[in-house]
């Protein structure tokens, strides 16, 4: 293992972490009480497992007691940022941005006093780890970032009717965008063509509401395959016989 790959490993435990292992309702209650929240205290001990475990080396519980101690002290005063009149709307980034900058520096500083030698001569390729990821980014982290990105852009649309499936939309983005990222590593790019043509046949018929869900929607579709054809371009070159 070299430290490109333990920082691919970090940034899945962190995707893990963060997003797969985080129900709606424990985010929202940290985001809300932050070190008062009870959900808290099992986030950071998540968060420590996962990265140590993921580490695959004994040495690194160090590193992963920071990583999780750090992320307790930012979880717990994002209630602050996120009522700020200035930053409110870029909490999520900035959070994010603080995390994934600790991760690096973690492993930066472990790598220089630390010898990598993993558990079980375990022998690890770093393609495989940046499939996983894209695939895991493409999912929920996906369709978080899409919402932060509306709100930051001050973007909000309350028009959902009775008959629509509140998680429905969630579910086809995360959908097309595995698709999306499918065909681009497959370079079959006029797929993903058809597969925009073939959404763009959506209509909405909600009289006065129809202009602006129409936009919302195209923005929230723009960005959704934005993201997959921006990491299936990225993850295409990364993986690269060249590279």
């Amino acid at each position: 293992m070299d430290s490109y790959q333990l920082v691919l490993l970090q940034f899945l435990a962190h995707l893990l972490t963060d997003y797969t292992f985080q129900t709606d309702k424990s985010a929202a209650s940290k985001n809300k009480k932050g070190f008062r929240s009870k959900y808290l205290k099992w986030h950071v001990l998540i968060m420590f497992v996962t990265s140590w475990v993921l580490s695959f080396q004994p040495t690194f519980v160090l590193g992963a007691l920071t990583i999780a101690g750090t992320h307790w002290v930012i979880d717990g005063i994002k209630p602050q940022l996120n009522q700020n009149k200035y930053l409110g709307r870029h909490a999520f980034f900035i959070d994010q941005g603080l995390h994934l900058s600790i991760i690096g520096l973690i492993v930066y500083f472990y790598n220089s006093y630390f010898q990598l030698d993993t558990l079980f001569n375990i022998q690890f390729n770093s393609k495989y780890l940046i499939l996983i990821i894209a695939y895991l980014f493409c999912g929920k982290p996906a369709n978080i970032l899409i919402k932060e990105i509306f709100k930051a852009s001050r973007i909000k649309f309350q028009g959902m009717n009775k008959e629509e499936l509140p998680n429905a939309g969630r579910l086809i983005g995360i959908i097309e965008r595995w698709l999306v990222l499918t065909f681009i590593l497959i370079n079959q790019f006029s797929a993903v063509g058809f597969l925009i043509a073939a959404k763009s046949i959506l209509r909405y018929r909600d009289g006065e509401k129809i202009f602006s869900k129409t936009e919302y929607v195209l923005i929230g579709t723009l960005l959704s395959f934005g993201i997959a054809i921006g990491v299936g371009i990225l993850i295409g070159w990364s993986i690269s016989p060249d590279n």
